[in-house]
């Protein structure tokens, strides 16, 4: 990848970095949040699941308005939303009080993947996007190991509150760099003519198409479409595993294995730094296996297949009770479940006929895997009250992972083609 679209990159590494130390803040925090509180392991998976229930919502509306107003504005909006939201939560006064700057968080985060998705559609050539996609993704793993180790080390000197107050204050920074330097690759000053015509020229979309404007009827094209279907549901048995790990695999490791919070914030660190590292691998890896017509054909479907296999090995998780045995088997397993993610997402874009719909495809990718996500965190605090133990909650994800990887294989066959609707004919005079 040349060095100057490899800005693209960073960008996206950066922003799903902060967007998933903002989401894991609660998580490291939630032991004085609980003791304060008062909160048992229901209310808390209520909690943790509540910034999900606006980000749900939004995720198709952000999806058109992604389409119509273009990544700039879009992603701008979000990520200040977001970070206010964030940094209000360090003065929260009453459980209800946490819930309503969640959902204002989740308002905000809804427009990250929706917006990512067509960046890297308008950005990236096709033959690149499966690395690209990785470092997108590489970013919800750096954002869970950096976030883990900072809110813990803070709430451990100052408090929780505070923890809050500085991860929200970061998205300000990321923000202000935004607004400066990006823009389409038709429009920066600092790309390189030469570089702009291989951007342009390999990415499988001109510019006259990415500028139509579309809207609703086209999202329930889309869903009348198998192979979004097949996306969303083996995206979702992948999301599933995600916010069990982002949720509760701090409260698992203080539970189970009586760690202080400084220390549950480096064993939470260490497997997302190290599916970090092996996402990005995998990621360039897809890339190089595939010829251009490969891409086209949705043979990436193979390793999105073979991840959310590997990620299953989390069904092994009652069985092992050494610490570090447990690290590698959560490393494997946030490997195999971030990369089929990071994979659906390019999977998507190599299978979309109409780079117009980019925006919204995203959106119906990412609805569909948060409405898994969204019955993690509760299903597992039920699964704790009522069986007084984490093994449930690890089984019913590695099932789920065994069940995405048999939709993506038999129902993601077939290019995404959507047509204009036919227009009634007007009746004879």
């Amino acid at each position: 990848m040349a060095w100057r679209r490899g800005w693209i990159s960073v960008f996206l590494f950066t922003l799903a970095l902060i967007n998933y130390t903002d989401r894991v803040a609660l998580s490291v925090a939630a032991k004085p949040i609980a003791a304060e509180f008062g909160l048992s392991p229901v209310a808390m998976g209520y909690l943790f699941s509540s910034f999900l229930w606006t980000y749900l919502l939004c995720l198709l509306p952000v999806g058109i308005l992604v389409d119509r107003l273009g990544t700039k504005k879009v992603n701008a909006g979000g990520i200040a939303l977001w970070s206010l939201a964030t940094i209000l939560t360090g003065g929260a006064w009453s459980y209800m009080s946490l819930i309503a700057t969640r959902l204002a968080m989740g308002i905000g985060e809804a427009t990250t993947f929706p917006a990512g998705g067509r960046v890297v559609r308008e950005w990236i050539p096709a033959g690149e996007r499966g690395l690209t996609n990785s470092i997108f993704m590489a970013g919800t793993q750096a954002g869970p190991a950096v976030g883990a180790l900072i809110v813990a080390w803070i709430v451990s000197l100052i408090g929780w509150r505070a923890s809050f107050v500085v991860v929200g204050a970061v998205g300000g920074i990321w923000l202000i760099a935004w607004l400066l330097w990006y823009d389409r690759p038709e429009r920066v000053g600092w790309l390189g003519e030469e570089e702009r015509a291989k951007i342009l020229r390999e990415r499988d979309a001109d510019s006259a198409a990415l500028e139509q404007r579309s809207g609703v009827r086209d999202v329930l094209a889309l869903l009348r479409t198998q192979t979004m279907w097949g996306l969303a549901l083996s995206e979702g048995c992948a999301v599933y595993t995600q916010y069990l790990f982002l949720t509760w695999l701090p409260s698992y490791l203080q539970t189970t294995k009586n760690l202080s919070i400084l220390k549950t914030g480096l064993f939470t660190a260490l497997p997302y730094a190290g599916a970090m590292v092996l996402g990005i691998l995998l990621g360039r890896l897809s890339d190089r296996m595939l010829a251009g017509s490969g891409v086209k054909e949705g043979r990436r479907r193979s390793m999105v297949v073979a991840m959310l296999l590997g990620s299953s090995v989390i069904l092994l998780t009652p069985f092992v009770d050494n610490i570090w045995l447990l690290l590698v088997l959560f490393t494997l397993s946030l490997t195999g479940m971030a990369t089929a993610i990071s994979m659906n997402f390019s999977l998507v874009n190599d299978l979309l006929r109409n780079p117009q719909h980019s925006g919204k495809a995203m959106g119906i990718l990412i609805v569909g895997g948060n409405s898994f996500g969204i019955l993690a965190p509760i299903v597992t605090g039920y699964v704790i009250s009522i069986t007084g133990s984490y093994n449930w909650a690890f089984g019913i994800a590695g099932l789920l992972l065994v069940a995405g990887a048999t939709i993506s294989l038999t129902m993601t066959r077939k290019p995404i083609e959507v047509t204009a609707p036919r227009l009634r004919a007007a009746p004879a005079a």
